[in-house]
């Protein structure tokens, strides 16, 4: 539905988690029961979440104990685990910047140049690992880090910038073919990121397994504040995943949708995967893990842009371990672990039995919903309210 915002000009309204709810069904089954696996191409997971491809979540550790986990992490090959041999040294330095310090301070630690040998060598070090490995980098860097990681033996890999279109206009620099790439790919390839039915579609052509959905939404990132873009995650996830069943429906090829970014509970991610979504990938409650890299600080993948940053660094505390995070026991009251079991405890009450019936969830439009009744919540700054 649009709306008149002044004289001859209509927005169409649109809805981002804490504006709805998921209702419960008439049915509901045992949440021990229920499967949680997705598909990307030929990937299957044992749980659909995927970590964000940024420096402060995913180094090798972490992408190997994700991937014992049942999930798949992505490794950011634009990063500084491509651009230096001991990127612990450079972490601590980002970890211990003062708030002023800390975007000058990765500006500069991102000019090292990128080393192909240590391209290869993190994918390996993966591999070594026994998991599904998964790799990262903006389309201008494609060309050249897709071949050297699928030599390496990378099962995924994804292209990812702010905002990705089939069609990108330029005379002062070659684009690149996203139709091109994903054919002479030989593992799937997952591009992102956007949030409207036309350019999902037409991502959809060129041949990608999986698409990311999400402009802005992310705890360290401040596109939306810096470029004022960006469609709340429910209704970009609905219209993306509404072109992925179109899409379906032509052609026969299914391509999964993942939300990208916008979630800080469980009951986000349910929400998420109640839009449309095949699989989530998730940053902040992982940056939050024993394991992750960033010693509990977490930034965005365009903070190190040198000329205009469109993310910054945040503290998010190191509050469990990547198992607690996943599976529990949880510790804190505000569904920040155990995120498996809220997915698979909210598939219960609605009796969906797998991810494609849980799509199609009822929801409704309830933006006091996380609120109502929650009045000694709010005054003691506690659960829900904190």
């Amino acid at each position: 539905m649009s709306f008149f915002i002044g004289k001859d000009r209509e927005a169409r309204r649109s809805y981002g988690f804490d504006e709805v709810a998921i209702v419960p069904g008439a049915v509901t089954a045992n949440p021990e029961e229920v499967d949680i696996s997705t598909r990307i191409g030929p990937v299957t997971l044992e749980i659909p979440f995927l970590a964000s491809a940024m420096d402060g979540v995913v180094d090798v550790k972490f992408a190997i104990a994700m991937g014992k986990l049942g999930g798949l992490a992505v490794l950011n090959l634009d990063g500084i685990q491509s651009r230096y041999e001991n990127p612990g040294e450079i972490l601590s330095r980002i970890a211990s910047a003062s708030p002023e310090e800390a975007t000058g301070l990765v500006q500069d630690v991102y000019k090292e140049p990128f080393k192909d040998k240590l391209i290869a060598q993190r994918v390996k070090e993966i591999k070594k690992g026994g998991v599904v490995c998964a790799v990262s980098c903006i389309p201008a860097n494609a060309e050249k880090f897709g071949k050297i990681a699928q030599e390496a033996g990378a099962d995924v890999f994804v292209v990812q910038s702010t905002v990705s279109t089939a069609r990108h206009v330029s005379t002062k620099y070659k684009s690149l073919d996203f139709k091109k790439f994903c054919s002479e790919m030989k593992i799937p390839v997952i591009i992102g990121n956007v949030v409207s039915y036309g350019a999902c579609l037409e991502l959809m052509e060129t041949g990608p397994a999986g698409i990311l959905v999400g402009v802005g939404p992310g705890a360290a990132c401040t596109s939306r504040g810096v470029l004022g873009i960006g469609v709340p995650q429910v209704t970009a996830t609905v219209d993306c995943a509404a072109a992925r069943d179109f899409f379906h429906k032509r052609t026969g090829r299914y391509v999964s949708i993942i939300t990208d970014g916008g979630m800080t509970s469980g009951g986000d991610i349910c929400k998420a995967f109640a839009s449309g979504a095949d699989a989530v990938m998730v940053g902040s409650a992982f940056a939050r893990t024993s394991e992750a890299p960033g010693r509990g600080y977490h930034w965005g993948m365009a903070t190190p842009h040198a000329n205009l940053p469109r993310g910054t660094r945040i503290k998010v505390g190191v509050t469990g371990s990547l198992e607690e995070i996943l599976y529990g026991p949880a510790k804190l009251d505000d569904g920040t672990q155990n995120l498996v079991g809220a997915i698979r405890t909210c598939m219960g009450t609605i009796g969906a039995t797998n991810i494609k019936e849980f799509q199609t969830a009822e929801l409704i439009i309830a933006p006091d919903i996380k609120h109502e009744g929650k009045i000694f919540q709010k005054a003691q700054r506690i659960g829900m309210c904190k």
